[in-house]
C-alpha cells in the first residue's frame, strides 16, 4: 500500500512539474508599448516598411513567448546579429522570418 501511494505521490510532481513547464513559455504581459514601430522614415535599402512591420509581429510573437522583450536600441546590429543566430535554434521560425526578425532589431542595417 505504502508503495502505491508513493507512486501517486510521484506521479503528481511530476504533473505539477510539466504543467508549470508548460506554462513557462506563455509569456501573456508583455508590454509592446516602448517598442518602437516602424515607419516610411525607417525603410533601408536592405529592408522594406513591409519587412520592418512584419519582422516586428514576429519579434513580439515569438521572441516575447518566453522572455521581455529588448528594444531594438538596447544592442548594436552586430550584437542583434549574434543574439538572433544563438536564439534561432529555440524557435520555429524559418529561415525567412528570422531574417525578418533581424531586418527589424537591427532597424533594417
Amino acid at each position: 500500500m505504502k508503495i502505491r501511494r508513493r507512486k501517486f505521490c510521484y506521479l503528481i510532481v511530476f504533473l505539477f512539474s510539466l504543467s508549470l513547464l508548460a506554462d513557462s513559455c506563455t509569456k501573456s504581459n508583455t508590454d509592446t508599448s516602448s517598442l518602437y514601430t516602424p515607419t516610411a522614415a525607417d525603410v533601408t535599402a536592405k529592408a522594406s516598411l513591409v519587412d520592418l512591420q512584419q519582422g516586428r509581429s514576429l519579434y513580439i510573437n515569438n521572441c516575447g513567448r518566453c522572455h521581455g522583450l529588448y528594444s531594438p536600441d538596447s544592442y548594436t546590429s552586430t550584437q542583434w546579429t549574434g543574439i538572433i543566430k544563438n536564439m534561432a535554434g529555440n524557435t520555429a521560425l524559418s529561415a525567412s522570418e528570422i531574417l525578418l526578425v533581424s531586418k527589424y532589431v537591427t532597424k533594417g542595417k
